[in-house]
């Protein structure tokens, strides 16, 4: 049985983490470093941007987890080590300086970085500061949410228990991302504890399975950034019998991932840089999951429709617009379209045209704060959901002066 809980990342058993200010950031009262720690050696799996322009940390990481396993998980905010000559080797030092204060080899350190892209970073205050981050070392999951935030404006974090094999297991996972997120994978940064016993096989093949629902569906602005990746460490301490094929246990843990994940893209679609809506396109009546997938990512990048949104305008042409020219095959003279929010559900669209409705009810719907933007194709089976945010004027506000 599921359960939401407590804790964050540090939930799980044998799992502890910290963040701080260590001065990469100009501004002291923001954390710039975080830290992530097993007590025992853990399953690691990730997946990462399909940028082609990628940091440094990603590769290295890739080549320190090649083994399936880590213990600790680093990243620092405020610059994203991108297009750097020098950025493998600050990444390397970083895990060298940590993995000398914790006592375990630098290769067995995950590496992240997140910020402004193409600024030298300068190593001097990360060596500085980890002995006070490995000194904060305890049951801090919201230090460490914060310490890895950019644009944020709120922290992201969730735990669940579940059960594997008669043992109460738990997961949990913080994440940040407000801008720079589009699919494909992953558009931000996700780091995931458990203390389910899984082989690093078995636990790649459930991250890689789920992000195809979760993370690959989530859009703010259309742009897929250089440095993220999602990454879990599952140490085994809760004591079940290792998971190392599928079955009843690895459905289990699929369950409880996904919990974890989707709860995660709904917090990062929500805080979209200067959103003020989280916006849920959900396909139904799709020819095939292709079909469904396409037509949902459509909606909800749809610049005009985020644009409506906002203006809580219940202009359906336009979500009719951006399934035309998703590419999905879809006979239009099907769709219906409706609009849903705690304050009620309204049609809007039935059998590719127009249909009677209250424009008053309708903008009622649409000034909640969680919009679901129903659409279905009359076509088949298939269905997928996929989420966003609004699109307001202090997108532009932030994206105008980042750096400055």
């Amino acid at each position: 049985m599921l359960e939401i809980i407590k804790g964050g990342v540090c939930a799980a058993q044998g799992f502890t983490a910290s963040g701080i200010h260590a001065g990469i950031r100009k501004n002291r009262t923001k954390k710039d470093l975080a830290l992530i720690y097993s007590s025992a050696r853990a399953s690691a799996a990730s997946v990462y941007t399909t940028n082609k322009v990628k940091g440094a940390p990603l590769a290295v990481t890739k080549a320190h987890i090649a083994d399936g396993y880590a213990q600790a998980i680093v990243c620092n905010s405020g610059n994203a080590n991108t297009c750097n000559a020098n950025g493998v080797e600050v990444a390397e030092a970083t895990c060298l300086a940590l993995g000398n204060e914790l006592g375990i080899p630098a290769s067995d350190i995950v590496v992240a970085s997140t910020g402004v892209i193409g600024q030298p970073l300068d190593i001097t205050p990360i060596v500085n500061g980890i002995p006070a981050l490995v000194a904060e070392l305890g049951d801090h999951s919201d230090d460490a949410a914060e310490g890895i935030m950019t644009t944020d404006t709120k922290k992201k974090e969730i735990a669940v228990s579940f059960t594997v094999g008669g043992k109460t297991c738990k997961i949990g996972g913080i994440a940040k991302g407000s801008g720079m997120i589009h699919p494909n994978m992953a558009t931000m940064l996700v780091f995931i504890t458990t203390d389910c016993a899984i082989s690093p096989k078995m636990l790649q093949k459930a991250l890689s399975s789920d992000i195809e629902t979760t993370f690959n569906m989530v859009s703010v602005d259309g742009d897929t950034s250089t440095n993220d990746m999602v990454t879990v460490l599952a140490n085994g301490l809760a004591g079940n019998d290792e998971i190392t094929a599928e079955g009843a246990d690895f459905n289990a843990f699929m369950q409880a991932l996904n919990t974890v994940t989707v709860f995660l893209c709904k917090k990062i679609a929500g805080d979209g840089e200067g959103a003020t809506k989280m916006l849920e396109c959900s396909v139904s009546g799709a020819k095939d999951e292709f079909a469904a997938k396409t037509v949902a990512k459509s909606v909800i990048c749809s610049s005009l429709v985020k644009a409506a949104m906002f203006g809580a305008d219940a202009n359906w042409g336009r979500v009719l617009c951006a399934i035309g020219y998703s590419g999905a095959e879809v006979d239009v003279n099907k769709i219906a379209v409706s609009f849903i929010s705690k304050k009620g559900e309204i049609k809007v669209c039935e059998n590719g045209a127009g249909v009677e409705f209250s424009e008053e009810k309708a903008k009622e719907i649409l000034l909640e704060e969680e919009i679901v933007i129903k659409v279905c194709l009359g076509d088949g089976n298939a269905c997928s959901v996929a989420w966003g945010c609004d699109l307001t004027y202090d997108y532009v506000k932030i994206n105008g002066d980042y750096r400055t």
